[in-house]
């Protein structure tokens, strides 16, 4: 069994900083694709970032020059580090990974889920 353990949410100033962190955990996970999405309340849930098994990033308009997606295969570990937030960066934010398992040739697994509130 995987899961996706997220942390590093939390209250932060606009302007400030904030590192959110997704590590695979339990049953033997290679992270193939990683991807962090957030949903602000009352909007639709919004594909952030995205690497791949390459280190290939890509990044909404919204957050380009301003958040980097980066893993490390080693520590099977994903992180957004987000600079110059904004108010509008409030949303609960999710990772989520496609890899693979022990018992699975291709497996895509949520993060709980981190809250992230930007505000003054």
């Amino acid at each position: 069994q995987v899961q996706l353990v997220e942390s590093g949410g939390g209250l932060v100033q606009p302007g400030g900083s904030l590192r959110l962190s997704c590590t695979a955990s339990g049953s033997i996970f290679r992270i193939n694709v990683a991807r962090w999405y957030r949903q602000a309340p009352e909007k639709e849930r919004e594909l952030v970032a995205i690497i791949t098994n390459d280190g290939s990033t890509d990044y909404a308009d919204s957050v380009k020059g301003r958040f980097t997606i980066s893993r490390d295969n080693t520590r099977n570990t994903v992180w957004l580090q987000m600079n110059s937030l904004k108010p509008e960066d409030t949303a609960v934010y999710y990772c989520n990974a496609a890899g693979i398992s022990q018992f699975a040739a291709n497996l895509e697994v949520w993060g709980q889920g981190t809250a992230v509130t930007v505000s003054s």
